[in-house]
């Protein structure tokens, strides 16, 4: 998956809480936002606790483990649209050429 811009990300996790907390009635784990908008736990896990931070979303633990609530959505159009990749991004991105390639030359694919 193509990692987006976080504002773009973030639009999408709070779209996804509001959408899974109207078809099961009851607020969503951030598994099943990762899962609903096919995210790597890591990369869901970045972006609800920056959310968490910024107050757009809350994070409540529970008995049931953490559930995502909507507490302010207007305050996403605060994020810059046009941000760069934050510095973990771009190391997640090399890794991932550096390991695709080691993974093609013990595969015996490489040319």
């Amino acid at each position: 998956m193509e990692i987006k811009n976080f504002y773009s990300n973030a639009h999408l996790v709070v779209a996804a809480i509001k959408i899974l907390e109207h078809q099961d009635g009851m607020p969503p784990s951030i598994d099943k936002v990762c899962g609903m908008l096919k995210f790597s736990l890591e990369m869901g896990n970045l972006v609800c606790k920056r959310l968490d931070k910024m107050g757009i979303i809350e994070i409540v633990e529970g008995s049931y483990g953490a559930r995502l609530f909507n507490k302010d959505h207007l305050k996403l159009e605060e994020i810059p649209k046009n941000k760069k990749p934050t510095g973990l991004e771009d190391e997640i991105k090399k890794f991932q050429k550096r390991f695709y390639q080691r993974d093609r030359i013990f595969s015996g694919k490489a040319n």
